[in-house]
């Protein structure tokens, strides 16, 4: 009848070990060590990351407004028109 997929070759001198899912504990140590964890990670990476996003966007915008005001007319030089 075949062999099973986890059974398709021999090995010798491997030892596998395995644990049931449901002796497992899905979220270990979660509040305990994997909240200060990303608190430590997100601070020592925003002050590297944070400003030149913020320089990014401030030049992005200010480009955007003279952008803008370089579109519109100038009503002066249109007044003595007819």
């Amino acid at each position: 009848m075949g062999r099973h997929f986890g059974d398709l070759a021999k090995i010798r001198h491997v030892i596998t070990y395995s644990l049931s899912p449901f002796e497992q504990r899905a979220f270990p140590n979660y509040f305990s060590k994997g909240l200060p964890n990303v608190w430590r990670r997100f601070t020592t990476s925003f002050f590297k990351v944070a400003p030149p996003m913020i320089a990014m966007y401030l030049t992005y915008s200010w480009g955007n407004s003279v952008h803008e005001q370089g579109k519109k007319k100038n009503p002066a030089d249109y007044e003595r028109q007819e």
